[in-house]
């Protein structure tokens, strides 16, 4: 009778020399990751760390104001003057709304090769606080429009180009700006190098605890923040459909009603001005909610079930995203106690998309979903996607519930040691979403241990600024002259 290793357990089958092919996989798991940091380090020696931070425009680059003109073309014309009011507040608002800009000018420059799943605009505005599905609310990338695979390096050459812009704004020198974009990708690299050496599983569950931005606030900020802090995380935390209904619901002629507050909000029967559009609303929303209900997996389902129409509205969100067609839709369930709220964003392609190639989804709100859900540890439940023919056209948009406890930093109120602090957090909160679709090993390896890149993202920063302020002023220029149609305030 063979024995089957020490006492029969599986631990002695392991130990026992009568286990060649478990020594053979065990071996091949080691020279994989060998590999894999030996790619890290092929790509350093291809593409110098140093190389990113030597950035100047191309000889041949595109009028900035030309590049927001083209985004508009396929935007709802009487938004777009607002896109613009809101871009012209300042240097960093410009930035918040200039993805294409940036997508243009980083893709002549140095690539590594090393892919993962890219936000596509990981500006630090587009970090925060959401709830996930166990109801406990985390910190993580939460704009995912832009989102395509590509150069790990693109999403951070974004993020700490916003971190100088903001650091401008808010009055820093030169040395605490240089100090804020060093922490982030300080931070970026400490973390991936944490994520190398964890199991894929570790990685997939991880997930930073808006607690966690909790004790950074209490260590570092004033009495003064700190109040500011609790005041905004407890608005966050109180953010759902019920807060949504009581302040955008009301009752117009004995029935339920979102309230109108044109251009921001518009009811869905002043968009459709056509009298025939008018008589096909309970037609098209019933259209729209069984696509979109086929996006959602079985037990999604069963919960949107519960719920039925009362009314829809177009809402105009964000800076960047103004002029796309984005709408709210009001459902009941039991009672008015019982509301959801979704929204509905239009999906154009990705910015990225003429310089990484055409995503793999033919619809552009499924590519949005998925690649939120491979970017964040928890995502919302009721994410979703259709495709709509308005007027003649097909349009893609994502759906998802449009408050779930989702906040934002406060960033006009953070010194330097705050904003170090967040910078911190969102590189972390990059690492690891990367990690999560990327290989870490690689991303780790090519980093280093060193500073060389934390040095070149300082330049890079630099430079990337000074360039946002030119093109800033050549859209101020363009409102001054009447080039482009303007409305602020809104």
């Amino acid at each position: 009778m063979r024995r089957r290793g020490r006492g029969g357990t599986i631990a002695g089958m392991l130990d026992a020399p009568t286990a060649p092919t478990t020594a053979r996989r065990a071996k091949q798991a080691r020279q994989t990751s060998e590999e894999y940091a030996a790619l890290g380090r092929a790509a350093r020696a291809t593409v110098p760390r140093s190389l990113h931070g030597a950035w100047q425009p191309a000889a041949d680059r595109p009028d900035p104001v030309a590049v927001l003109e083209e985004q508009a073309a396929s935007r709802v014309p009487e938004l777009v003057p607002i896109r613009y009011g809101r871009m012209l507040v300042s240097p960093f608002t410009f930035f918040r709304g200039g993805a294409a800009l940036m997508a243009a000018d980083l893709a002549p420059g140095p690539r590594t090769g090393l892919e993962t799943q890219l936000c596509g605009d990981a500006h630090l505005s587009n970090f925060g606080g959401f709830a996930a599905p166990d109801r406990q609310l985390v910190f993580g990338v939460n704009d995912f429009d832009e989102t395509l695979p590509g150069p790990f390096e693109w999403d951070v050459k974004r993020l700490v180009a916003s971190f100088e812009v903001a650091a401008r704004d808010r009055g820093f020198n030169a040395k605490e700006r240089s100090m804020i974009v060093a922490r982030v990708s300080r931070a970026y690299r400490d973390a991936m190098r944490g994520y190398a050496a964890s199991t894929s599983l570790d990685t997939w569950y991880a997930r930073h605890e808006v607690d966690d931005l909790v004790d950074m606030v209490l260590q570092k900020a004033r009495p003064k923040q700190i109040r500011r802090f609790e005041r905004n995380l407890a608005k966050t935390r109180s953010k759902d459909s019920m807060r949504a209904f009581d302040k955008l619901a009301t009752i117009i002629d004995g029935e339920l009603r979102i309230a109108g507050d044109h251009p921001l909000i518009t009811p869905i029967e002043d968009v459709a001005d056509r009298p025939d559009e008018r008589a096909r609303i309970d037609e098209l929303i019933d259209n729209v909610l069984r696509a979109y209900r086929r996006t959602l997996p079985h037990d999604r389902r069963v919960l949107l079930e519960r719920y039925h129409y009362v009314h829809a509205a177009r809402k105009v969100v964000g800076v960047g995203s103004v002029g796309t067609r984005a709408w709210i839709m009001l459902l009941l369930g039991r009672d008015a106690r019982d509301p959801l709220f979704l929204q509905f964003k239009e999906a154009e392609a990705s910015v990225l998309e003429p310089y990484l190639g055409a995503s793999r989804y033919a619809n552009h709100g499924q590519r949005v979903v998925e690649g939120q859900r491979l970017m964040q540890a928890a995502s919302d439940i009721m994410l979703g996607w259709i495709r709509l023919d308005l007027r003649g056209e097909q349009r893609d948009f994502y759906v998802r519930q449009l408050w779930d406890q989702k906040g934002s930093a406060l960033v006009e109120l953070m010194d330097p040691l705050l904003m170090t602090g967040y910078a911190e957090l969102c590189g972390q909160t990059l690492a690891r979403a990367h990690a999560r679709s990327g290989e870490p090993i690689a991303i780790a390896s090519y980093l280093g241990t060193g500073s060389a890149f934390d040095r070149a993202m300082v330049e890079f920063a630099s430079s990337y600024a000074d360039q946002n302020e030119r093109d800033y002023a050549l859209l101020q220029a363009a409102a001054g002259d009447g080039r482009i149609e303007v409305v602020t305030g809104l």
